[in-house]
């Protein structure tokens, strides 16, 4: 799975009381960015302006890099005193670096901190701060149409319409938006669509626009019956009071028909430009993702003290179950400021009277289930392990529960402060199908996401059908959720890939989903400036 671009960043950055290492003046610092997204080696992204004889200097340069969620992008840092004209830093003096990754800089939108030289002790006083900010267009455009006396193209009944908006490019127009059809009426009302104002004009209000209107035919011969072009100045003065209104021409039939008039009218009732919050809006605008974790301890893994069980603990002191939790954890916890992660178990009896739970903490403490970074996590699996005894059945609802009631009192906030990601590592078959169902169909109305990986081999098809792709997931009454909140991957796909490609995969769609949420509910970053609301017009 290729990972998707969120969007592009762009970095500036400024420093505070470098070394000096000019004699008779002060140090010419730049600044050079190194990137390592992998195992590999460290790789030039670009570098600053040289500011002359300055400790303190503000570089106008910026760094613009392409931003994944769900990759951990190190970035390094490093401030040289320039003393020549070569392209080679080496012969230069180093006056401290960074090490940091992107996540951590988008998530703080300002970052100060020391630099250190090679050998990790301080570079003096020397600071560097990073500032992030997004670039973006992300304004788009609610329209209601509706048209009136379309042109009969169907022998039997009436023409079934649908518009097509294009936008004008360098090699020709490109499709931005196709509407629904409406059936048999040749005076039509679509529903309200949105169509993003960078697909449909570039942002450029006086970019020619074509629309274009069509006879539905399921065969797919769909037949023209008639074409406008505008552009957003002229849309946008369409009101509900007095709607812009457009004739649909069809050139063939006006060079066969003398009185040809039109092939009916298109009227624009609104057309309004509104601005929608990103993901990155939302996370430098103070939204913490708050990451919980729970483990299958049920009986079908097998004894954790044989090799062939899926909770062994090779000598290299790893499992699938710890490769899960280190891979998907390591991106999460740069998003959470207080990285304290809750984990819990399942299908397990624990002590002391080893009754079955399908809740329990890792660390045995219901009051503070919270684990210290992902390390703690880790260290809470290993210590609990031996402790319990593996059981069943394996009930997923306890835990997505659990989840969705710190996701009901985040809600109560009223602004987009709290987003919840469970991870749900298990080797099988759910038993509580039915109730899970349920808990999903309701959590998909809270500000939360459950990733399930499956490990071992066993049949993950009832998972499949979880991870609502094909179409929505529907509770025991039919209920049908509000959106796709689960994804699924089977961990034996990445058994053999790069570390990192398995949260790639399971994260990448969880930025459209917090998203999603908060525009649906309309509801701004909490340290928005004050400005317009999801749906407030610019």
């Amino acid at each position: 799975m290729a990972a998707q671009c969120v969007t592009k960043v762009e970095l500036t950055v400024s420093c505070d009381h470098l070394l000096d290492k000019d004699i008779g003046s002060k140090s010419d610092p730049l600044c050079v960015l190194l990137m390592n997204s992998s195992e590999s080696k460290w790789y030039e992204l670009g570098r600053t302006e040289k500011v002359q004889n300055c400790l303190s200097p503000k570089f106008a340069k910026k760094f613009v890099i392409d931003y994944y969620f769900e990759i951990v992008q190190k970035l390094k840092f490093g401030i040289y005193d320039i003393d020549n004209k070569t392209i080679d830093l080496s012969d230069d003096d180093f006056l401290g670096e960074l090490e940091c990754t992107l996540g951590q800089v988008v998530s703080s939108k300002k970052l100060t901190r020391p630099l250190v030289l090679k050998n990790k002790s301080p570079a003096g006083k020397g600071t560097i701060t990073i500032s992030a900010e997004e670039i973006k267009d992300n304004r788009v455009v609610i329209f209601e149409v509706e048209a009136r006396k379309l042109d009969n193209k169907d022998f039997f009944g009436k023409s079934d319409p649908y518009l097509e908006f294009y936008k004008q490019t360098e090699t020709g127009w490109q499709l931005a938006h196709r509407t629904e059809v409406v059936k048999n009426n040749l005076n039509p009302t679509w529903k309200p669509f949105r169509i993003p104002l960078q697909s449909l004009c570039g942002g450029d209000m006086d970019k020619p626009i074509k629309v274009e209107c069509y006879d539905y035919d399921s065969d797919g011969s769909h037949d023209l019956i008639g074409i406008f072009e505008t552009t957003m100045t002229r849309l946008k003065e369409a009101e509900r009071t007095s709607p812009a209104e457009f004739e649909c021409i069809n050139s063939k039939k006006k060079q066969k028909k003398k009185g040809y008039k039109n092939s009916g009218v298109v009227s624009v009732k609104l057309c309004q430009v509104v601005k929608e919050y990103t993901f990155l809006d939302y996370i430098m605008g103070g939204c913490q993702i708050n990451f919980t974790v729970a483990v299958d301890f049920t009986g079908s893994n097998g004894d954790p003290r044989s090799p062939q069980s899926l909770h062994f603990i090779s000598p290299q002191g790893v499992n699938e179950y710890l490769s899960a939790i280190w891979s998907v954890g390591n991106v999460i916890q740069d998003y959470d400021s207080d990285k304290m992660f809750p984990a819990f178990g399942f299908g397990a009896q624990i002590p002391p009277t080893y009754q079955v739970s399908h809740e329990f903490p890792l660390n045995f403490n219901p009051s503070n289930p919270f684990c210290a970074g992902i390390e703690g996590v880790v260290e809470a699996y290993r210590v609990c392990l031996p402790q319990v005894k593996l059981y069943g059945p394996t009930n997923f609802s306890p835990i997505i529960n659990h989840v969705a009631c710190f996701a009901k009192q985040a809600v109560q906030q009223t602004t987009a402060s709290q987003y919840f990601v469970l991870l749900i590592i298990t080797d099988g078959v759910i038993t509580d199908m039915d109730e899970t169902r349920n808990a999903i169909v309701n959590a998909s109305r809270l500000p939360m996401s459950i990733i399930i990986v499956g490990v071992g081999g066993a049949d993950f098809n009832a998972m499949e059908f979880l991870d609502g792709d094909d179409g929505r997931l529907r509770s025991m009454t039919g209920e049908v959720a509000m959106r796709d909140i689960v994804q699924f991957v089977p961990f034996r796909q990445f058994q053999n890939a790069p570390k990192e490609a398995l949260a790639q995969s399971v994260l990448a769609e969880v930025p459209g989903q917090l998203v999603e949420f908060f525009n649906t509910m309309k509801l701004s970053p909490p340290n928005s400036s004050p400005a317009p609301n999801p749906a407030g017009t610019l």
